[in-house]
């Protein structure tokens, strides 16, 4: 079967090496550095344990990074440190044997040709017997930060082994009795120190910053041969590997790169080995075929299945090791949780994969190649989308999370991982490639074209965002609705402005629906607002904490930029929101929970009313007006939440109010020796007869031999309607018997009941006369 563009690539670019590797190591003459420390003064090598102890003794615990966060936790890092403005390194030849070892590792490593490293002292480190640092990675510190520099002073020890994992194989670095030892390798590199059986290790840890000439790598001829499978990826239709279906032209090609970066370092453009050659072969030959590129952060996952632990051999376990950010270096780093790989079962131990089960690719950050344009974005990337030389699954995940055989599934592990990328595209697609990131930078190149006179270019650029305009951020809102009113055309800017929520609206964006009322008409406005709302956008979400929040801020503001049917309108809105909430309060059989869900209810038709007009003000009161009992549970907490200065509404309301707490306060308190209850059932036979318990004002308790669907049938009732009534089965005899009893709670609730009513009148008189 011929191969694809994208493995023809993959091809080329495997041949493009940095001949070199991702760690690297020399040594010096001890000799050549002299140290000195405050507090301690002049440190001899090799360095003896009465002077190792003067340094734990000058340190202090080494703690370690958790995003933002500084951890000390001793079961994570256990060493000392001593912070490097404490530190004096010398010796006449220290520098030029430092700069000469820079140059080497710069070559070893594979950087860029022309380029070359500097180091800055980070900190110093003391290891004594049994003090280690787990598997973690250094985060990049400076944003030209690519490698970090341990220099390992000689002492006599044994143990504190540094292990630095290259893509799964382990590099592990001894000290030295009488020489220095440097071991240099890339920051995103996961390693460990090893704990100390005996004696004490002491090392100097840099970062290794990347200083490089203007200009990019020589590329070889391989740009012309990958500029051809580029062009090719961009005019070949995709096809699905699940069913044949056509996935159509794709739109972009994502070159995953070997390392992990940080936006700084990314931005700096601090590419490391072979990713700096590659991405210098694909730039010339993006350019070559006419397409833009940008660098970006991928967020990978992949399901394995794996195989039970009889099938994995010796040191087949796999995982984030231990993963703890931050290195031999300072406690402001980033920290990522993994597990431990001698860890059982439970935790992912030993297994063998099997096969994918399913993999996602998303970007999450780009920037340009030139350093422009940074943004934070999320785009998902599909499988015919994306190309790479080392495959992900060989790169060690930065977290894992097995899961044993559950009876319809074999066992599984899930695997993180973080890489970056080159994405390209073809120039003239690269409106709609950037825009389906779901990026603001879609609508301010619109708002720039329009602003330009070019309104119909505008439209075209606009109409392909049509296929994948959806799920945008909440920075996208406001810039679309602009977008919208500035294309002059009501289909294409209703599809711009529609993919949003209406709880992203506020009084902030009243100008713009104001000018989107201007342009299209108030009809096709409120329309849109409806739309944000509409049930056929997934369920519909409760609008009580937005009407609360925006509702009458939002409204004012529209009538001071003279859109007042838009403001009617989301008051109307509004109310229907709210009406739907009190039709399902009030039809609750639990009259606890049917006043705590009315009473919920208070705030948002206060602030509904105070946004409403005269007419819909009217409406709202007339339809309040019949709510019968329940309605002081309602309209008490509605006119205490009130602001504004009553309304020819709120006044019918709260006379509706006074009339029925009148009543209310007024009632005799129950007497002692009235048990009656009202309560209607179901109307079958079963709640006849515990109505009729119920209604009798001496009867207390009753016995009811009764079968058991009839049982679950009384309990449910009386649980769902709040009865004051215990309700248990005495299992003796045939049937069982059902034995109810009123309580006291009959008349602790009417007494408080009572008070609550006086109370409310009393201050309704107060307020409203």
């Amino acid at each position: 079967m011929p191969k694809t563009a994208r493995e023809r690539l993959a091809q080329i670019l495997s041949d493009v090496e940095a001949d070199g590797a991702d760690s690297a190591m020399l040594r010096l003459p001890g000799s050549v550095l002299a140290l000195e420390v405050d507090g301690v003064g002049p440190v001899q090598v090799p360095i003896r344990a009465a002077q190792a102890k003067q340094l734990m003794a000058a340190g202090r615990p080494a703690g370690y990074g958790r995003g933002a966060q500084t951890l000390n936790d001793t079961s994570v890092r256990d060493t000392w440190e001593i912070a490097p403005d404490r530190v004096s390194l010398g010796g006449p030849s220290w520098q030029a044997c430092l700069d000469a070892a820079l140059e080497q590792f710069g070559e070893e490593l594979g950087l860029p040709e022309g380029t070359w490293l500097t180091a800055g002292l980070h900190s110093m480190l003391v290891y004594g017997k049994g003090q280690f640092f787990l598997p973690h990675q250094d985060s990049e510190k400076h944003a030209e930060m690519v490698a970090t520099l341990v220099v390992m002073l000689p002492s006599v020890h044994t143990g504190g082994e540094l292990v630095v994992d290259d893509s799964g194989s382990e590099q592990v670095y001894l000290g030295s009795r009488d020489d220095l030892v440097l071991v240099a390798f890339y920051a995103d590199r996961r390693h460990e120190v090893r704990p100390v059986r005996s004696g004490y290790r002491v090392s100097l840890t840099f970062n290794l910053l990347l200083n490089r000439p203007d200009g990019t790598p020589e590329t070889g001829g391989r740009a012309a041969g990958a500029a051809s499978c580029i062009k090719e990826h961009f005019e070949t239709r995709a096809v699905s590997p699940y069913g044949g279906a056509d996935l159509g032209v794709p739109l972009r090609l994502a070159f995953l790169l070997d390392h992990e970066y940080t936006e700084g370092g990314l931005a700096a453009g601090l590419l490391k080995g072979a990713d700096a050659h590659r991405v210098a072969v694909l730039q010339d030959a993006a350019r070559q075929a006419g397409c833009e590129s940008m660098l970006a952060l991928a967020e990978i996952k992949e399901t394995w299945d794996v195989l039970p632990d009889e099938y994995a051999g010796p040191g087949s376990w796999y995982g984030a090791d231990g993963s703890y950010f931050d290195g031999e270096e300072a406690p402001d780093d980033d920290f990522e949780g993994g597990f431990d790989p001698d860890a059982d079962d439970s935790e992912g131990g030993a297994h063998q994969l099997n096969s994918l089960i399913e993999g996602e690719i998303s970007l999450g950050w780009w920037i340009g190649t030139d350093g422009s344009g940074a943004e934070t974005i999320q785009l998902p990337l599909g499988d015919y989308e994306v190309c790479m030389v080392t495959p992900t699954e060989s790169i060690t995940p930065y977290e894992t999370e097995f899961e044993g055989y559950m009876g319809n599934y074999g066992n599984t592990l899930d695997r993180w991982y973080r890489r970056a990328a080159m994405v390209m595209w073809p120039r003239e697609k690269a409106f709609a490639a950037r825009a389906e990131a779901g990026s603001a930078w879609a609508m301010q190149t619109l708002l720039d074209r329009i602003d330009a006179g070019e309104l119909e270019g505008a439209r075209a650029d606009a109409a392909s965002l049509k296929p994948f305009w959806t799920n945008l951020a909440v920075d996208v809102f406001a810039p679309a609705l602009q977008v919208a009113a500035a294309l002059e055309d009501a289909a294409m800017a209703h599809m711009v402005a529609a993919p949003f929520r209406l709880q992203l609206l506020t009084a902030d964006h009243a100008p713009l629906l104001a000018a989107l009322a201007k342009a299209y008409g108030d009809q096709w406005t409120l329309e849109l607002v409806g739309h944000w709302h509409s049930p056929n956008r997934s369920a519909r979400l409760d609008l009580s904490s937005w009407i609360v929040e925006s509702l009458l801020p939002l409204c004012q503001k529209q009538h001071q930029c003279g859109a007042g049917p838009v403001s009617d309108g989301l008051a109307e809105l509004a109310w229907e929101s709210v009406r739907s909430g009190l039709e399902a309060a009030i039809g609750h059989k639990h009259p606890g929970r049917r006043r705590e869900y009315l009473g919920d209810l208070g705030e948002p038709l206060a602030r509904t009313l105070e946004a409403a007009s005269g007419e819909l003000g009217a409406a709202i009161a007339e339809f309040l007006q019949p709510l019968g009992g329940a309605a002081v549970e309602l309209l008490v907490p509605v006119l205490r939440a009130l602001r504004l200065p009553p309304t020819p509404a709120v006044l019918a309301i709260a006379n509706n109010c006074r009339e029925r707490l009148s009543l209310l306060a007024g009632q005799p308190a129950r007497t002692a020796d009235d048990w009656s209850i009202a309560w209607t059932g179901c109307g079958c036979g079963l709640c006849d007869r515990l109505a009729g318990f119920l209604s009798a004002p001496t009867e207390h308790t009753h016995e009811w031999p009764l079968a058991t669907p009839g049982r679950q049938h009384v309990h449910q009732q009386i649980d769902a309607s709040g009865l004051p009534l215990r309700h248990a089965t005495r299992r003796k005899g045939r049937p069982y018997t059902l034995v109810l009893e009123k309580t006291d709670e009959l008349f602790r609730h009417e007494d408080e009941m009572l008070r609550k009513a006086q109370a409310d009148f009393a201050w309704l008189m107060e307020t409203f006369g």
